[in-house]
């Protein structure tokens, strides 16, 4: 069935209201099937929606694109060999056979035709043989041949036993010729409903013969544009329909009372099962076959889901390589530039200082690096939603596998920058103070990472979310301790201070370089050097000592240790949590920003308009 009418008629609304992807709050009436009221849970399950842009993943081939959306929507129950069937027979349905080897392609990556990624966008919606198929505008933007070329095959998954409903602009004669049935829509009314064949007679007792030439849906949107300008508006032909339909209803089942549906809901469905229709929604036990509980909400387990998941996000990263390897730039330039800038630091009062400022900048530094991970989900957003609309995954599948799979790469983005900084600036420590190090590079970069992820699913847009993730992170450097300790930050912008995710790997590094009671920073004659008495002979700076010895009435001598390791912790202020605390409350952060990007999405993507 073809729903057409002009621009802003409401064939996109209606599509979407049959379709349940409209929020209940904002319809009216119901939707049946069969003569029954169809549940939003059971319609998910029988039906699909084929959007009218093209998500698709840039870099899979088509072939691997169908194949992912087999594992998705095709039960573990079926072998591999099985779904491999199915999705070649799908290829040869779609008429994609000379491109199954071609990656789907973006701006910046040749790949397929305008046609082909639109029959691929249906595959992937079908590749379950669903009951009811709902597309919108589905040859919007094609060439008369590719637009043709998508009907048919909509035309042949109709004779294979799907109701298939969309909406089409402007249909061309051999287009028109496929459909069965159609409706002209005129701001939300319908101004006719019934089969193509049926149009001259329609216009015809309507009073405007279409000429024999012209085209029968251009005339008739011609005619209802036209009416649309008038004072009445569509008015007559609204009712003219109507009567019409009453009419001809009439004429055609006389006993329209004994014509009804013989088989129930619950019968058709298990019938179209029967047939080979839904393989991921037949039922387990075909003894129980109730409308609500016979059909599984997902087709897999939750841990096949993951690693389907996973696989596709690998495959499709790993062909743009560019990607990590941008990253990874960043990473190593900033480290190489930070290794040479704060090269073999010594342990005297400017060298306490220096390392104080190379481990700020190095931890903020790893957050910002984390900014790149933006996009990522912007770019996958509709094709998650899209996908989790009609349950080919469950979402926590979707949040827990990108947290595994960003793993490795923060491990050896970690292990690249702790390598590359801590010999060269000569932190203290040994082996096991630069694992330390590593291991606290890695929890900020898996904080920061799941701290930009959460964001990704609350700003909708690329620019903004680069300026609230550039904002946020500054305001957590502020706080973070370095610039003002806590001791001297006002009572009312503490609890930022306890926010900041800087704070935690910031005073982590900072324990494992000073947590040394022994080694001196300060000795008794250096205590000059951040003062204007640094300037004076060493002999005067003895002289100084020796007077403030009997003033104190304790020895100070040029080589007395003044400031150990544990005396810069606490003029940090930082007194409270271990090194070892630090570094669990940091990966408890990424944990907490993980969990709130799945109620995110929870809560954020139900794909519904109001």
């Amino acid at each position: 069935m073809g729903v057409l009418g002009a621009s802003g008629s409401g064939k996109s609304t209606l599509i979407d209201a049959l379709a349940d992807r409209i929020s209940k709050e904002s319809l009216k009436g119901l939707v049946s099937l069969n003569g029954e009221v169809l549940e939003s849970r059971l319609l998910k399950v029988i039906s699909a929606y084929v959007m009218q842009d093209d998500l698709l993943f840039p870099m899979l081939t088509v072939e691997e694109t169908l194949m992912f959306s087999a594992d998705f929507r095709l039960p573990r129950s079926l072998s591999k060999s099985k779904k491999r069937a199915r999705v070649q027979a799908l290829i040869d349905q779609l008429g994609l056979r000379n491109a199954a080897k071609t990656v789907i392609g973006d701006e910046g990556h040749r790949g397929v035709s305008g046609g082909e990624r639109r029959r691929v966008s249906i595959g992937i919606d079908i590749i379950h043989d669903p009951i009811v198929l709902f597309l919108d505008e589905p040859t919007s933007g094609l060439d008369s041949t590719s637009a043709f070329m998508v009907v048919k095959v909509l035309k042949r998954i109709a004779q294979s036993g799907s109701i298939v409903v969309m909406s089409i602009h402007q249909p061309s004669y051999r287009i028109l010729s496929l459909l069965d049935r159609l409706i002209f829509l005129s701001h939300g009314q319908t101004v006719y409903s019934g089969s193509p064949a049926n149009l001259p007679l329609f216009f015809s007792e309507f009073g405007h013969p279409i000429p024999e030439n012209e085209n029968r849906t251009e005339f008739a949107l011609d005619l209802i544009r036209e009416l649309e300008e008038t004072p009445g508006g569509t008015k007559s032909l609204v009712e003219f329909n109507n009567s019409w339909q009453a009419k001809t209803n009439d004429e055609n089942n006389p006993n329209r009372t004994t014509n009804r549906p013989k088989l129930s809901l619950k019968d058709a469905i298990n019938a179209s099962i029967s047939r080979g229709k839904l393989v991921s929604g037949a039922p387990k036990d075909p003894n129980n076959t109730t409308t609500t509980g016979s059909f599984p909400t997902f087709a897999n387990p939750f841990w096949m889901e993951m690693v389907v998941i996973s696989n596709r996000s690998v495959t499709n990263s790993r062909r743009m390589p560019e990607l990590f390897g941008i990253r990874l730039g960043a990473v190593l330039v900033t480290g190489i530039i930070l290794a040479t800038m704060f090269w073999n630091l010594d342990s005297s009062p400017k060298g306490v200082q220096e390392r104080l400022g190379f481990f700020a900048f190095a931890m903020s530094t790893t957050f910002y690096t984390c900014a790149e991970a933006i996009p990522v989900f912007l770019q996958e957003r509709y094709i998650f939603m899209r996908e989790t609309a009609y349950n080919a995954y469950r979402r926590s599948s979707y949040v827990l596998a990108h947290s595994l799979i960003s793993i490795p790469s923060l491990v050896f983005l970690s292990l690249t920058f702790a390598a590359t900084t801590f010999w060269a600036v000569g932190l203290a420590g040994g082996l096991s103070g630069f694992f330390f190090f590593f291991f606290t590079i890695f929890a900020a970069f898996w904080a920061g990472s799941s701290f930009v992820t959460f964001l990704s699913g609350v700003v909708t847009h690329v620019m903004l979310g680069y300026t609230v993730v550039v904002a946020i992170l500054a305001y957590f450097l502020l706080f973070s301790g370095f610039f003002i300790s806590r001791d001297r930050i006002p009572p009312y912008w503490l609890w930022f201070h306890y926010i900041s995710l800087v704070k935690y790997p910031y005073e982590a590094v900072l324990q494992n370089e000073f947590d040394d009671p022994i080694k001196c920073f300060v000795k008794g004659i250096q205590i000059f050097d951040q003062s204007p008495l640094g300037a004076v002979p060493a002999s005067t700076k003895g002289e100084l000592l020796k007077t403030m010895s009997k003033t104190l009435g304790m020895n100070i001598t040029g080589s007395t240790c003044v400031t150990t390791g544990t005396d810069i912790l606490k003029q940090q202020g930082i007194t409270d949590i271990s090194k070892w605390n630090c570094l669990w409350i940091t990966i408890a952060w990424g944990f907490f920003f993980r969990i709130l990007f799945y109620f995110t999405l929870l809560l954020g993507s139900k794909n519904k308009r109001s």
